[in-house]
């Protein structure tokens, strides 16, 4: 008789089914976490590497510039969010450079030594670049005559 109580009784009931969605879904979420912070780091990352790109360009862009007209032209320089220019001046239409902006400063340095100097023979240049308001990349350099 007790063989014929199994045999009717074919499948899960609806407490087992539930009981093993519940243990499939917490087992899948440990699987699926780290891919899911994995490609957050990967897009960090990737935005890290495209700053400090346009970080090195536009100071490259400056070092070309003549001593006496770095200061002129660059202190106080800002490319607004999405209005990111390549080296010909014109604007990035890609849409991973839509919330990227830089900013560029540059101050005459005067050394110790040269305290009777008439004028500087250096120039601190500072290019930044943010994400959304958030820097994200900066380059320093000291440019001389």
């Amino acid at each position: 008789m007790n063989y014929i109580l199994r045999a009717e009784r074919k499948g899960f009931s609806l407490a087992e089914a539930m009981m093993a969605t519940v243990v499939l879904s917490i087992a899948a979420a440990g699987v699926l976490l780290p891919f899911t912070s994995g490609e957050a780091v990967r897009v960090e990352g990737t935005r890290a590497t495209l700053a400090a790109k346009l970080a090195g360009d536009l100071m490259e862009q400056i070092i070309r510039t003549p001593f006496e007209r770095t200061v002129a032209d660059y202190d106080g320089y800002i490319e607004a969010q999405g209005d990111v220019k390549d080296a010909d001046g014109v604007v990035f239409t890609d849409s991973k450079y839509a919330k990227l902006s830089r900013r560029a400063s540059c101050e005459y340095v005067y050394m110790p030594q040269e305290s009777g100097a008439a004028s500087a023979r250096f120039i601190l240049v500072t290019v930044r670049v943010h994400y959304s308001g958030k820097e994200i990349a900066a380059v320093r350099r000291l440019v001389s005559q």
